[in-house]
């Protein structure tokens, strides 16, 4: 999501020279996390610094420039902030705007739709029937973000943060399954398109689950739900998200100003402020029973083909089929190892012929990697349940965290073998060597 090539080009010149960023740092009078913001691309050096770099790799001011200063691709990123009623999302959206403007971004809001049509005389009580005003609002809210996306490449900033309230999947949580399946038909669109049509969807909690005391219909002229209905209808908003890549709920366990610093945190962190660092724990686990995790509302299973690709230096770069029922999507994915559990990792989004035209540098050494992923909520935690293939006695469960020593709360179903975070073995790009 950052910027890459000039860090790219600058890590691969510092290893080069056999330099630590602590030392590199040193020589150029900054501070380590300076260089490490370099080279994750988050941001770029000075032209006095660019001196000195060029003086001490031996190679010269204009190609260092070039690189710097090389025409940079705007960074466009759609998020969902969705919840349950009575959730926090109109301060969170407050807060959304006055921090990530002061990181340097654009930042675009798109209102919630249900609560424009409601307010405005149409309803699911006025329309014809249920799927009549599910179609409006899906049409509307479908339009008024191709909108706001034009509107963001004709825009001077190269960053922009688009930030929904609620997304077009929060429709599902109001319809049964004829219902959803109708609605989908006379769009002509499926779900995978509409799940995963946003970089990221961040679920704010309910109050009337374990903030009960704060639950309200005072400030919101739509809401009508009781306590009990609002936490059943959150259950519902999370289960229909759930599959989403980078889906993450935000619990009630901190006082209303920790959940939405919570919050912050976790849209900072997906969009790389300051480094776009993943932290992600894997377990080994016994196979599980899949009748059952098919049977549940929270899990959902999609298909995943990976393909690793040549690399000039150590990151590990693959591309990435995921879907269900011929609709997928594409991404290429780059990682680069910082820690045990840190990791640096940018991912951009493929068309289908620019993934077609990438699997020509695929890695004939390395197999494809096909597996079935049961991605899972439990207890506000995002699991991912790789099934491979190759194996009928075993799994693995990775998770993905926000702060490296979160305690993680396992479903009594899934029986953990031994965690393997630190386990290179049971890397996929170790799985797919032939």
């Amino acid at each position: 999501m950052n910027d890459y090539l000039f860090g790219q080009k600058l890590y691969e010149y510092r290893k080069k020279a056999g330099c630590s960023q602590a030392e590199l740092a040193e020589k150029l009078g900054v501070t380590n996390k300076a260089v490490s913001k370099w080279e994750t691309g988050a941001s770029k050096p000075s032209v006095d610094t660019i001196r000195k770099l060029s003086a001490l790799f031996n190679i010269s001011v204009e190609e260092l420039f070039s690189l710097r200063d090389s025409e940079k691709t705007k960074e466009v990123v759609k998020i969902i902030i969705t919840g349950g009623p009575c959730a926090g999302k109109s301060t969170a959206m407050s807060r959304i705007q006055s921090y990530f403007t002061e990181l340097g971004y654009t930042v675009l809001f798109i209102s919630e739709t249900a609560t424009e049509l409601i307010t405005g005389g149409a309803a699911p009580w006025t329309c014809g029937t249920n799927v009549d005003f599910q179609v409006c609002q899906l049409q509307l809210q479908l339009d008024k973000e191709k909108a706001f996306e034009y509107a963001a490449k004709t825009m001077e900033n190269d960053k922009i943060l688009i930030v929904c309230d609620r997304g077009a999947l929060d429709s599902k949580a109001y319809m049964d399954s004829v219902e959803f399946a109708q609605v989908l038909q006379s769009l002509g669109t499926n779900e995978i398109e509409m799940r995963d049509n946003y970089d990221a969807v961040f679920h704010l909690v309910t109050a009337a689950k374990g903030a009960e005391e704060f639950y309200t219909t005072a400030n919101n002229s739509a809401r009508t739900e009781t306590p009990e209905e609002a936490a059943a209808l959150d259950d519902k908003l999370i289960s229909a998200w759930t599959g989403h890549p980078h889906l993450r709920v935000i619990d009630n366990n901190a006082d209303f100003e920790g959940k939405i610093k919570n919050l912050i945190s976790e849209i900072s962190s997906f969009l790389g402020e300051p480094e776009p660092y993943e932290i992600e724990r894997k377990y080994l686990i016994e196979y599980p029973d899949l009748k059952l995790l098919d049977s549940l509302p929270n899990c959902e299973k999609v298909d995943i083909i990976q393909t690793y690709l040549t690399s000039n230096n150590d990151d590990e770069v693959r591309v990435s089929q995921r879907g269900q029922n011929g609709h997928y999507i594409y991404t290429k994915t780059t990682k680069r190892a910082i820690s045990g559990l840190k990791r640096v990792e940018i991912e951009k989004r493929l068309s289908k012929d620019e993934y077609l035209a990438l699997l020509m540098n695929a890695d004939t050494s390395k197999r494809q990697i096909r597996k079935d992923r049961y991605c899972l909520t439990y207890e506000n935690q995002y699991f991912e349940i790789d099934v491979y293939p190759f194996w009928n006695d075993k799994a693995i469960a990775e998770i993905e965290l926000s702060d490296e020593n979160a305690e993680i709360v396992f479903p009594k179903f899934i029986k953990v073998i031994k965690e393997v975070t630190d386990d290179d073995g049971y890397k996929n790009s170790n799985l797919a060597n032939m």
